[in-house]
């Protein structure tokens, strides 16, 4: 998740850098008055109030003998500068003054999004928006304090948000030359859910400019949410999911008998309960949907994770490349259509939720059915739609000779 309270450390290092400049004018100001009193007469006023004038000369006056005092100050600065220099002075205060209390009341108008983009421009915006669900892959969310949500409340849910998806328009599938660009892209939009929810580039192999606040969130993430710290830890995960991942783990959840079978006796209470919720779930669906239906599900987290890889420079473009066309093929041997792969998607992510125990599933459902909308469909006047311009591939026809 975002981390809250390194965002709040900036935004009050940039106040104070801010106060700083502005208290170092003022003390300026101050050593100014003090060298022009050393030449006054003995008998001129030296009061708490005249030092407070001097280090906000804008103060309104609370008495007479201060307006004297204020207008004192002035005189004395107006020996020592020129009447240009002493406006000059006056106005750069009163300038600085007002940005500090500008920012502050910006920081505490706006929102966690808008005050990261005041402070850090643009691409920061997009990261607070962005990080939550990067985090969501395998992630640690903090749900504890919520109320699970009714598992078949989750299964209308989910079989609602996927007839939703099996009637948008797609276009039919096509046939793809053995090898070249179609692939390289195709295999790029198999990232597509998880990057259109966090506004990457989809055109690309590399999922964001390289600017170092953006490779920073994008290492932190893969590490802590994944556990992966650097090429071997990336590749063996890639591999996992293109091998084994949700497909296999589906496959055992629909052979066990009872939930007691996928226990060992290291598991704690949360586990054996998330066991029996994922054997469930599985048991409800386990005559509608084969194991290759989590195929989506397993090779869009790794699509992602390729171009993850090769952004850090974990792994170079041409592997990254090499490991899509590998996940492209596995996935066109499963599934049928972006629409299929959608509804993949959307199925292990649900399993994912019910074995984790959060009470976030149905949000989830949402992210991931709106990001293939958008996939699908576009937005009027925003990017969108690349699925419908890259379309599935067809499968190949094998023909035999007697």
């Amino acid at each position: 998740m975002l981390d809250i309270d390194a965002i709040r450390k900036r935004a009050l290092a940039a106040s104070t850098n801010a106060t700083e400049a502005l208290q170092e004018s003022q003390e300026k100001n101050a050593r100014l008055l003090e060298h022009a009193t050393q030449e006054m007469p003995t008998d001129a006023p030296a009061s708490d109030t005249l030092e407070a004038q001097a280090a906000d000369p804008f103060a309104q006056p609370a008495t007479e003998q201060d307006a004297a005092n204020a207008q004192r100050h002035v005189e004395i600065l107006g020996q020592v500068l020129d009447a240009d220099s002493l406006a000059q002075m006056m106005a750069n205060t009163e300038q600085m003054q007002k940005m500090v209390q500008d920012a502050v009341a910006q920081a505490t108008a706006s929102g966690l999004e808008d005050m990261m983009g005041h402070l850090f421009g643009e691409d920061m915006g997009v990261l607070a928006a962005a990080m939550e669900t990067l985090a969501m892959e395998d992630g640690e969310e903090d749900e504890e304090d919520q109320e699970p949500e009714s598992e078949q409340m989750l299964y209308n849910l989910l079989e609602e948000t996927m007839a939703r998806l099996e009637a948008l328009p797609e276009p039919a599938p096509v046939p793809y030359p053995k090898e070249g660009p179609p692939w390289e892209q195709f295999g790029i939009l198999l990232s597509g859910i998880v990057s259109c929810l966090n506004g990457h580039s989809l055109d690309r192999m590399d999922v964001e400019e390289h600017v170092p606040v953006l490779e920073q969130q994008v290492v932190s993430i893969v590490r802590r949410s994944w556990g992966i710290d650097g090429r071997s830890d990336l590749l063996d995960m890639i591999r996992y999911l293109a091998q084994e991942g949700y497909i296999l783990r589906y496959q055992l959840y629909a052979g066990a008998a009872s939930p007691e079978e996928l226990m060992d006796e290291d598991m704690d209470e949360a586990d054996r309960e998330s066991t029996c919720r994922a054997w469930r779930f599985v048991q409800q669906y386990k005559e509608q949907y084969t194991p290759g239906f989590l195929a989506g599900w397993d090779v869009g987290r790794a699509a992602m994770l390729a171009r993850w890889g090769c952004y850090l420079g974990w792994i170079t473009e041409g592997e990254a490349i090499g490991i899509l066309w590998d996940l492209a093929r596995h996935v066109t041997e499963h599934l049928h259509s972006w629409r299929e792969f959608a509804q993949s998607y959307l199925f292990g992510g649900l399993m994912w939720k019910l074995l984790r125990g959060d009470s976030s599933a149905a949000s989830y459902l949402g992210y991931i059915a709106d990001a293939a909308t958008e996939l699908l469909t576009g937005r009027p006047g925003k990017e969108g739609g690349q699925w419908r311009e890259c379309p599935w591939p067809a499968q190949r026809k094998i023909g035999f000779t007697l």
